[in-house]
């Protein structure tokens, strides 16, 4: 019997009353054929065919509230849902919101949570001590319950015991994994900008690292797949985003190497999750295509998220995406438009 405040159990009850497995269904059809290559969209932005209202009142729930209240949490992103199921567009889709510091937390990083007027995800605070990040390596793999990692859980559990309640949102609301980022960003939170350096100085010391923290990640993420098992055929991120695979890395710190550090200090480990965990997408934020030829090269990599084409050249993104086959994913939409007639176009691997 769930123990929930009767505002949460009505917005429950809204959702499963409003969802409409027909409109889930052809909605995700959609989406499985254009990332299995069976959708001749040149540029493919997927419609929900009834939307409805919502039947209680939605509000913005601030994010500083919900790290400190698990049922908060699940109200802030059932919220989400009450309006996707109003939107054409959306995924009807939560996770366990506790921003970019959840692996960087279990190895004893500070957590740092915004002002709550700017209801904004938290982080966590670097060492910027690389006498600290040797012990971690001595020390070994962390308690997974360390820092957020309790917190991580038991929203988790509580969101299995609400979807065991509900069969209609666990059928068609997806919980998509929580933001571990990815090795190299993790190390990067983790170590500070003396990470950078010690490419140079101690190379030995930075793998070590890694390799702890590539470890580190398979197991949270095993054990949070132990409560949510997913296929890897198609999974859920965000709202407005679909992939192949089981994860969805992030790869923002790369934008500050060279091609070549990159090749020896980020694609070996985000190649090792890719294999590991059934393939799966990479997004990173500001500039990439000085990389993209290596990561686009890495075997079970189904997909690429960025959000600032503007500090690209996108002729050199597209010819390792899209003209490869690997599709570009909740790209904005304004730069598709005004790209949509290069040669080729977008060979149908291009979402907006």
């Amino acid at each position: 019997m769930l123990h929930l405040k009767p505002e949460t159990i009505a917005l429950l009850d809204d959702i499963e009353r409003r969802i409409r497995p027909e409109a889930e269904e052809d909605f995700s059809a959609q989406w499985f054929d254009f990332l299995y290559d069976r959708t001749r969209d040149e540029i493919f932005s997927p419609k929900r065919k009834v939307c409805s209202v919502p039947g209680t009142k939605l509000f913005r729930a601030n994010i500083n509230d919900a790290l400190n209240d698990v049922e908060y949490m699940l109200v802030s992103q059932m919220m989400g849902v009450s309006a996707a199921l109003n939107t054409p567009g959306q995924n009807l889709a939560v996770r366990a919101n506790y921003g970019t510091g959840i692996l960087s937390s279990l190895f004893g990083a500070e957590i740092f949570e915004m002002p709550p007027e700017l209801n904004t995800l938290p982080t966590t605070k670097a060492f910027n001590d690389t006498e600290i990040i040797r012990s971690l390596v001595e020390k070994g793999m962390p308690d997974l319950d360390n820092g957020f990692g309790a917190r991580v859980f038991a929203c988790g559990e509580l969101f299995r015991e609400v979807f065991e309640a509900y069969p209609g949102i666990a059928k068609y609301v997806s919980v998509y994994h929580p933001d571990l980022q990815g090795p190299l960003d993790i190390c990067e939170l983790l170590w500070g900008c003396d990470m950078f350096y010690a490419m140079y100085e101690e190379p030995e010391l930075v793998h070590a690292m890694l390799s702890l923290l590539t470890e580190t990640y398979i197991a949270f993420m095993e054990k949070w797949f132990r409560l949510f098992p997913c296929e890897a055929e198609m999974n859920v991120h965000w709202a407005n985003l679909r992939h192949r695979g089981r994860i969805l890395l992030r790869n923002d710190s790369a934008m500050n190497l060279s091609p070549a550090l990159y090749r020896e200090f980020a694609a070996p480990y985000d190649g090792r999750l890719l294999a590991h965990f059934g393939g799966g997408a990479v997004h990173f934020c500001g500039r990439g295509d000085h990389y993209i030829e290596t990561l686009c090269g890495l075997p079970y990599l189904y997909g690429i998220n960025m959000s600032q084409p503007h500090l690209n050249d996108m002729e050199t993104i597209y010819r390792n995406t899209v003209d490869k086959g690997i599709p570009l994913l909740a790209f904005p939409a304004a730069r598709a438009a005004e790209d949509k007639n290069r040669p080729g176009a977008f060979r149908y691997r291009m979402h907006v």
